[in-house]
């Protein structure tokens, strides 16, 4: 390695001892930048195209999401009062949640109003629907994804999909669990097992309400219902 070392070093000082040797080189990169203009100065174009491009994306959606969080606002307010008609389609004058996703879909503001969208869609017994838009949905807020993942399980077992249900409940347990949700998604999960005809993981669902979350609100159901499954798979 040091001998490597030492041959670089000796060949660098040989060039340095050598200007016309310097000067040769240079005269060589002159020669081809020069031969070959065009497309030295189409990738350099090609370049500043490039970066401009990205910058003005960057610059537009960023203008976009800011103009989307605005119209966007009264559009929470009647989701907060239950006006979920006026929330999803506007009130004539401010635009509603299925608007601000057609006209700003990659904006941060969209891909919460899918959130909003889907939740109500689930309450409208739209369940296809609260899919479609939920799985569109991610956010960096820990509560919010999880509610989303829960949500989602919750439209998938309406529709009779117990599978997807199980897998979705699975991830709002699992994202960033705590003690004061991880309870509730556990006892849908547990419904979700039991509807698919496997009591043992039902069971066993109920079981970790029981020994991990004994101080919340589902704990009793969670001894109820475990007693009950394990009544049935006694039998």
């Amino acid at each position: 390695m040091a001998k490597k070392t030492t041959q670089k070093a000796s060949g660098v000082e040989d060039l340095l001892e050598k200007p016309e040797e310097i000067a040769s080189r240079l005269e060589r990169g002159e020669a081809y930048v020069k031969q070959n203009s065009k497309l030295v100065g189409g990738i350099l174009i090609a370049v500043i195209v490039v970066i401009a491009g990205a910058l003005y994306f960057q610059i537009d959606n960023q203008n976009k999401n800011d103009k989307a969080q605005e119209e966007m606002f009264q559009a929470v307010y009647y989701f907060e009062q239950d006006s979920v008609d006026y929330a999803l389609n506007g009130d004539g004058s401010n635009p509603g949640f299925l608007k601000i996703v057609d006209q700003y879909g990659r904006t941060d503001a969209a891909n919460l109003a899918h959130f909003y969208i889907g939740s109500i869609y689930l309450s409208q017994g739209k369940f296809q629907d609260a899919v479609d838009h939920l799985k569109k949905f991610s956010s960096d807020d820990y509560f919010v994804q999880a509610r989303a993942f829960s949500l989602l399980g919750d439209a998938y077992l309406e529709l009779g999909n117990t599978s997807d249900a199980i897998s979705s409940y699975k991830k709002a347990v699992d994202h960033k669990e705590n003690k004061f949700f991880a309870p509730r998604y556990l006892s849908k999960l547990a419904v979700a097992y039991e509807e698919a005809g496997d009591i043992e993981n039902a069971i066993k669902t109920y079981t970790t309400i029981e020994e991990k979350y004994f101080e919340s609100y589902e704990y009793t159901n969670a001894r109820k219902h475990k007693a009950r499954l394990e009544g049935l798979a006694s039998k």
